[in-house]
């Protein structure tokens, strides 16, 4: 038999273990044209969250009383398929199960010889090709320059922070957490960090912590700490704007500040994007990544739990901040 964990209700508010189903169902069995795959390491991440919402979206929201999807590494056990062999390894958007069928399509066949199967979900997944793109091509820091990042022990936040260390910035991380401030600082080489919950007044801290004020904010919590940054950006600041997990599991109205009077006013770029926008140069930019960490100019750090019934539980943790860089759960 194979376990499925379904999406039972939309949340309001935080996510809870009553909003998801697990369920029992036959195993599958790889037809012509077919593999079987089973799960190894699931993907938590901010975003799932957005799409348990019955709301446009960049993408379509996820149906109830039917599987989860998210990032997941796999194994070949069955193939009737000719580009699969039994034994390959690869990775993909999956459903949460177990044990599921693939016609092949959208995976990437992954070598765990060449790095820890892990990383293709993290470092060298959706989470650094994310920071990867967030920094170089929508923040374009300069040598010498200021990069402040939110959010910053996360997964992407600690990655894009070390990459505006390898292109000469000086960076500062926002986080929640006194030992994850200590964290940003040992393991990943940020000049400074802020812990928000020690801070009364945020925007004094980042100008306390960010002195020639900042040049590049790598957005990824909106509301009132990015709030708080906005008067501390330079003449021409560049804002990517990679998430706003802030936000996610608010009811009800909230208010945000108004940025059309900054933005003109300070010449400011604030820019959203999508790190599928760049899928033509993912192979470049992974290799990029992988050879900052073979340089040792880049490290990652993961929090994994274990067992295909904590899927849930790690998706409620990440937003209790309970996660170390990238959370992920190995089957």
């Amino acid at each position: 038999m194979n376990n499925v964990i379904n999406l039972k209700n939309r949340p309001l508010g935080k996510p809870g273990y009553s909003d998801f189903d697990f369920i029992i169902e036959p195993m599958p069995q790889a037809g012509r044209g077919k593999i079987l795959l089973k799960t190894l390491y699931v993907s938590i991440d901010p975003y799932l969250r957005g799409r348990m919402n019955d709301s446009k979206s960049y993408a379509s929201p996820f149906e109830l009383n039917k599987p989860m999807v998210s990032g997941i590494v796999a194994e070949v056990t069955q193939s009737e398929h000719p580009g699969f062999n039994k034994g390959d390894f690869v990775s993909g958007m999956l459903q949460w199960k177990e044990y599921q069928l693939s016609d092949g399509e959208k995976l990437l066949k992954i070598d765990p010889e060449a790095a820890p199967l892990t990383t293709y979900l993290g470092v060298l997944g959706m989470t650094g090709l994310t920071a990867y793109f967030g920094i170089t091509v929508v923040g374009k820091p300069r040598p010498g320059e200021t990069l402040l990042v939110s959010g910053a022990a996360g997964a992407v936040g600690s990655i894009a922070g070390q990459i505006g260390k390898i292109m000469g910035c000086r960076v500062v991380g926002i986080t929640g957490h006194g030992n994850k401030a200590r964290l940003l600082k040992t393991k990943f080489g940020f000049d400074d960090a802020i812990n928000y919950r020690d801070s009364p007044d945020i925007t004094a801290a980042v100008a306390s912590t960010c002195p020639n004020g900042v040049d590049v904010y790598f957005d990824n919590v909106g509301g009132a700490i990015s709030d708080a940054v906005v008067p501390n950006l330079n003449k021409f600041a560049r804002i990517p704007v990679c998430g706003s997990i802030s936000l996610y599991n608010l009811t009800g109205d909230h208010q945000c500040l108004s940025m059309q009077s900054v933005i003109t006013g300070k010449s400011i770029t604030m820019q959203g994007f999508l790190v599928s926008d760049y899928a033509s140069e993912f192979p470049k930019a992974t290799k990029q990544l992988a050879a900052w960490i073979k340089e040792g100019k880049l490290t990652y750090s993961e929090t994994i739990y274990e067992g295909f019934r904590n899927i849930p539980q790690a998706l409620i943790d990440l937003f209790e901040g309970k996660n170390e860089g990238k959370m992920i759960v190995k089957i």
